[in-house]
């Protein structure tokens, strides 16, 4: 172990005064910084929504039938799909509008999702991701001659979502089948 003297003390004390006006610079520019961050994110955030809040022109029902996927994978849907966008619909065994409002009631605790249309037959529900604000479009349909909820669930934007899209959709499926729908 190094013997300390007074000498070694001193130079210490030395060098700490030395550095303490840069670190002093330092922390003045320090809350520049994050507030210029702040801004630059706030910025962009509210100058560029609409590319990932931007209404997709293929949602909804047609023909009895929600829109089929895209070729990326980061789309899943109950009706018509192909093997690799396959999911299989929500069955319930109550009546149709209980099975609406348990619906409903579910996707008012999925996290950063809300709905923006709700018709006798249809949800359309938007879902951001957590940190970049992804924006995926989440659709139930409730045809009249079937006990089951079809369901869809695609990202707007890239073509890999490493497999969100299934794993919401999953996880509404178990909760209503927790909650006996």
């Amino acid at each position: 172990m190094p013997k300390i003297t007074e000498n070694n003390q001193s130079k210490s004390y030395l060098m700490s005064k030395k550095s303490m006006p840069r670190l002093i610079a330092i922390a003045k520019r320090l809350p520049w910084s994050i507030t210029l961050v702040i801004l630059l994110n706030l910025i962009v955030n509210l100058t560029f929504p609409a590319t990932s809040w931007a209404a997709s022109a293929n949602l909804g029902v047609s023909d009895n039938h929600l829109t089929a996927c895209p070729t990326s994978p980061n789309c899943v849907v109950s009706q018509n799909p192909d093997s690799k966008h396959a999911i299989n619909p929500i069955p319930y065994h109550v009546d149709r509008d209980t099975a609406k409002e348990t619906l409903l009631k579910v996707l008012t605790v999925v996290p950063r999702t809300e709905v923006v249309e709700n018709t006798d037959n249809y949800i359309h529900a938007l879902s951001k991701s957590r940190i970049f604000k992804f924006v995926d479009d989440v659709e139930f349909y409730f045809p009249a001659d079937e006990n089951v909820i079809h369901i869809r669930s695609a990202s707007r934007v890239g073509d890999s979502d490493l497999g969100v899209n299934r794993r919401r959709m999953e996880q509404i499926r178990l909760a209503m089948e927790d909650l006996n729908v």
